[in-house]
């Protein structure tokens, strides 16, 4: 949503949202309305399954639009591509579904819409279309997918084909519902398949879909649907935790570009009926996530498009799975706007955020300790990894995650401006007679995490077999302390980073003195980071442009050192403060704390 959108506090501002961000997508519609091509598309799925992206996505948002009985102008465009897209014959064909394809995930979002306004894409169809349209979706039900989020993909297709009486197995979906619920671990969390992986697609996807199935199908199967909004419900309160007071969430993680889908879990809930928090505090939760989405206009093209990035168009965020129509997963926040004027979301009061929040919370299925502190979230993170994306270390491993700060991707390993290692650890074994170090490497995989009681995550890395770091991350609000076990069989060189910080307004102190490195801006954003044994040195690091998922341009306040073979001990204090918060901490280093 860009700066020119409405206020998202009313029904009626959220309704226009959704015509807002989708009416700039109707110019780029083929003849046949089938295709929606939005720029170049260089994921790892064909030309056509990006054009089919661009048309689906979508639905997410109008679906529930006109579920509630919102208007769209344009719905004779989606009615239209419905029937080219799934004609053999016509020349804008989708293609049928293979094992695999990029295609399911697709037809899962026209599944929802069937199954929520079928007057707009169903209704509008002759007899002969409809029966290509019902023989197309069922086509992927019997297809293999990953053993992750995408089981729910078949289960959608199948209730929209529930919705609008097209024969076809129904019984195919409940092998995979069983699956997916094996993925259950405790406390309301998930993991999205065998994998480390404890990021936004358990609210977004594995709780998103569970609570539409219950909301769907739960006559048909009401002991899985209350499962499903049992698990939501204990989910709930610690989720909370992920979202700063103006309504930020933390970037982490994979598909950042899919942006305001962060906060749909916020709107799920209502839609299943599941009162976990009080209505008035789940509409403030997603109304301040919208509200800060539409103050970040640079996220959109001139063009009114969502861009491929997160806080700006940056194609380094992108997965090797993203293209041009991947960022209209977002639409699933609006999800509520199915809901009648009537419903207790629409009618409490939007609460403010809630109140005597702990400042500092673990989260053990997740590997993560998440701090508040001036109304911001920092999310410091022991467990997780994901080696098969693009930019997975940078996304996962690294040691915090700000929601002012955001984190760096790299550009390239080669020095570190062009590593931009905010919050890591980077070690180099260069010879140190070549002059400064330029290849580095840091935590990519963590073994061994364990969640602390006591506000600290621990995990043991290997970025050489013979080397062995064991790093502990502490929270101390608004500090937080990093202590490292270095046994290296080899000399190495490291430089450890705290927060980006945004550079472009110029920076009103700066500080490169002894063990300590600070950067504060004009405006008083503040990021340092103190060695607490002395045997570091400071400076202040000018990264690569386009490397920071919130800040274009950024420096990141660095220790650097060198160690010898042997066994060492590493820690520092850090901390990152926005204007008026918390700056005077700087002076008081918590080595009481330590």
């Amino acid at each position: 949503m860009g700066q020119g959108l409405r206020e998202p506090g009313s029904r009626g501002g959220l309704q226009a949202c959704v015509r807002e961000v989708t009416e700039p997508l109707v110019a780029y519609a083929s003849a046949g309305g089938a295709r929606i091509r939005l720029g170049v598309n260089i994921a790892h799925h064909d030309d056509t399954a990006a054009d089919l992206e661009g048309y689906a996505r979508p639905l997410w948002g109008l679906a529930p639009l006109a579920a509630g009985g919102g208007e769209f102008a344009h719905w004779d465009v989606w009615a239209r591509g419905l029937a080219a897209g799934t004609d053999p014959a016509h020349p804008e064909f989708w293609g049928v579904p293979g094992d695999l394809d990029q295609r399911i995930v697709e037809m899962a979002a026209i599944g929802f819409a069937l199954a929520l306004a079928p007057e707009r894409l169903w209704d509008p169809l002759t007899g002969a279309e409809r029966d290509r349209v019902g023989r197309w979706l069922a086509s992927c039900l019997p297809r293999g997918t990953p053993p992750n989020n995408w089981d729910f993909f078949p289960v959608l297709v199948s209730l929209g084909l529930d919705r609008v009486g097209f024969r076809h197995d129904r019984e195919a979906r409940h092998a995979r519902l069983d699956r997916l619920e094996t993925y259950a671990l405790g406390d309301g969390w998930y993991a999205d398949g065998d994998f480390e992986r404890r990021d936004y697609y358990i609210p977004w996807a594995m709780h998103f879909y569970g609570l539409l199935y219950a909301a769907l199908a739960g006559e048909e199967d009401p002991a899985r649907a209350a499962r499903f909004r049992e698990r939501a419900a204990e989910f709930a309160p610690g989720f909370r935790h992920w979202f700063a007071d103006d309504g930020a969430a933390v970037p982490f993680g994979r598909s950042l570009t899919y942006r305001f889908a962060q906060g749909a879990f916020w709107g799920a809930l209502p839609y299943a009926g599941v009162d976990a928090v009080a209505p008035g505090e789940a509409k403030g939760l997603l109304l301040r996530h919208l509200r800060w989405w539409r103050g970040r206009a640079a996220h959109t093209s001139p063009e009114g498009l969502l861009s491929i990035g997160y806080g700006y168009p940056q194609p380094a965020v992108a997965e090797q799975y993203n293209g041009p129509g991947s960022p209209y997963w977002a639409m699933k926040a609006f999800l509520p706007l199915a809901l009648p004027e009537t419903h207790p979301f629409w009618t409490a009061a939007e609460q403010p955020p809630a109140a005597g929040l702990p400042a500092v919370v673990g989260q053990p299925h997740a590997g993560a300790v998440l701090m508040r502190s001036g109304g911001e979230v920092t999310l410091l993170s022991g467990r997780q990894h994901h080696s098969w994306v693009r930019g997975g270390a940078a996304k996962y491993s690294k040691f915090a995650y700000s929601t002012r700060f955001g984190f760096s991707l790299p550009a390239d390993r080669d020095g570190l401006a062009q590593g931009a290692y905010d919050s890591m650890l980077a070690l180099s074994d260069d010879d140190p007679a070549a002059g400064e170090p330029v290849h580095f490497r840091v935590r990519e995989e963590c073994a061994d995490p364990v969640t602390g009681e006591d506000g600290t995550v621990s995990s043991t890395w290997h970025p050489w077999s013979d080397v062995e770091i064991t790093t502990w991350l502490t929270a101390a609000a608004p500090w937080h302390l990093r202590t490292h076990r270095v046994r290296t069989g080899r000399p190495l060189w490291t430089a450890e980073g705290g927060f980006a910080v945004d550079r472009d307004g110029g920076f009103a102190r700066r500080e490169e003195t002894g063990a300590s490195a600070l950067a504060v801006t004009a405006d008083g954003e503040l990021s340092g980071l103190r060695d607490l044994d002395g045997t570091r040195t400071g400076r202040v690091v000018q990264v690569m442009p386009g490397t920071n998922v919130l800040h274009r341009r950024t420096v990141v306040p660095t220790l650097t050192g060198e160690l010898p073979p042997g066994e060492h001990w590493l820690r520092c204090a850090v901390l990152g403060a926005g204007p008026g918060q918390d700056a005077d901490a700087w002076e008081v280093p918590p080595g009481a704390v330590v």
